[in-house]
């Protein structure tokens, strides 16, 4: 595991899987839309979308899997679903909370999801973290979706230090690649309802059983 000579200097926080237990929930949304409107939900559809940015795993339902509705209109179906589950029962996972706001009491924090910006602003809401993450980024805001590291890239850029200082936490196998590639030291808290590739845990440099384990891990990297 590498991190700059200085320590930790800021903590970049996915969303789904690691704060939220929301892919399970992503993946019977997308699939009731999919099934509604004329389309046929194949195998490997869900481990495919994962990281995906909104208008990617939009024109994946429509071109990929045969749902006949335009892009934007499969997208505005599916968010609107989620944003009412959100309303009525958010899946904040256990400890998440508590574990967002004991880091960021030590480093600047941030979110770096492939969740849309509507999504994002349901859990800092639900969790009453608006005043404790400052910075959030959504895949949609930059250029393409996880694997690809533009959305850490900016996550790093928005609390003002150089990816290669920051810690990010993933749980998804394209999350993981995301986060490496960006540079980041990455710590893996795996979904057990989709394990990541073993190639993409290797990327990582500590794994967690849990997200609450999170900040003692930080004060050993801090030294």
């Amino acid at each position: 595991m590498t991190i700059a000579s200085d320590g930790v200097r800021a903590v970049l926080f996915d969303l789904d899987g690691v704060l939220v237990d929301s892919e399970q929930l992503w993946d019977r949304i997308r699939r009731e839309v999919a099934e509604e409107h004329g389309g046929r939900w194949t195998e490997g559809a869900s481990e495919h979308m994962m990281g995906m940015s909104t208008p990617e795993w939009a024109e994946y339902l429509v071109s990929g899997l045969g749902v006949r509705l335009s892009p934007a209109e499969a997208a505005d179906t599916v968010i609107e679903r989620m944003a009412r589950h959100y309303a009525t029962d958010p899946p904040v996972l256990p400890g998440a909370v508590e574990t967002v706001r004991a880091v960021a009491e030590r480093y600047p924090v941030a979110i770096a999801s492939s969740a849309p910006p509507r999504i994002i602003g349901a859990f800092l809401e639900t969790g009453a973290l608006t005043d404790v993450v400052r910075h959030t980024v959504s895949s949609e805001q930059v250029g393409a979706g996880k694997p690809a590291p533009d959305v850490y890239l900016r996550a790093a850029e928005e609390v003002g230090v150089e990816a290669g200082e920051c810690v990010a936490v993933e749980d998804s196998a394209n999350g993981l690649r995301s986060a490496a590639a960006a540079g980041a030291t990455v710590v893996a808290v795996p979904n057990p309802h989709f394990p990541p590739a073993e190639d993409a845990l290797r990327l990582a440099g500590r794994r967690l059983n849990r997200i609450d384990e999170l900040p003692g891990v930080l004060a050993e990297l801090s030294g």
